[in-house]
């Protein structure tokens, strides 16, 4: 399914430790201003004002985000159907950046700065 991959549905055993937490907006912004994220089929645009837009597998993705305590909260919508409001832990790695959602408790997806 589509949303599921939108909804960080990835299940994989990499540690985690590989990874840097991105601890605060400033350094997330950083990351993010002026790139694409990607992966099959995924190709968006997170802008340091709050918003999220893109296409996934030919659907238009919009949406909204803010930085709270420590994670990236977001509301995400692809085409009509509404992927909720989560907060997500963001971790990188090279040009890779990986958002686990639920607060670093759930599911994550890995996508490429680009």
């Amino acid at each position: 399914m589509v949303a599921a991959a939108l909804i960080s549905v990835q299940a994989n055993h990499a540690k985690a430790e590989e990874f840097d937490i991105v601890q605060s907006r400033e350094s997330f912004v950083g990351l993010i201003s002026q790139r694409e994220l990607t992966r099959f089929g995924i190709r968006l645009t997170v802008t340091p004002d709050g918003a999220i837009n893109g296409r996934a597998f030919g659907t238009p993705v919009t949406g909204a985000w803010d930085w709270n305590g420590g994670y990236f909260c977001r509301d995400l919508f692809w085409g009509d159907t509404d992927l909720g409001f989560n907060c997500q832990m963001v971790q990188i790695r090279e040009s890779t950046i990986r958002f686990t959602s639920d607060r670093g408790a759930g599911n994550y997806a890995d996508l490429s700065l680009q």
